[in-house]
């Protein structure tokens, strides 16, 4: 039987398998994308893939918070595409 890593979304709490959550990256370089991979370096945040966990992640800026610093609203205006289904590109081309 092969383990499945478990994460803990930052807005709910909750355990769940690392590939049912949304993983939020802060690079070395200070940027923050989206990790569809789920294997980019730096510093990892998830949120749920639900509506209302992004939503209020959105609202309360729960990203701030995760990694100790304030973000651009670039970054919560590409989780709220991601949450409407299109996730916006950044401009680096990731």
């Amino acid at each position: 039987m092969k383990h499945i890593p478990q994460r803990s979304c930052i807005v709910c709490r909750e355990s769940k398998d690392k590939s049912e959550l949304l993983r939020v990256v802060r690079r070395p370089d200070g940027s923050v994308i989206i990790d569809q991979t789920g294997r980019e370096a730096g510093r990892g945040a998830y949120v749920c893939r639900s509506g209302e966990c992004m939503q209020t992640a959105i609202k309360k800026r729960a990203l701030n918070r995760a990694f100790k610093q304030q973000l651009d609203q670039s970054v919560y205006d590409r989780l709220e595409g991601e949450l409407n289904g299109v996730c916006k590109i950044d401009s680096d081309g990731k």
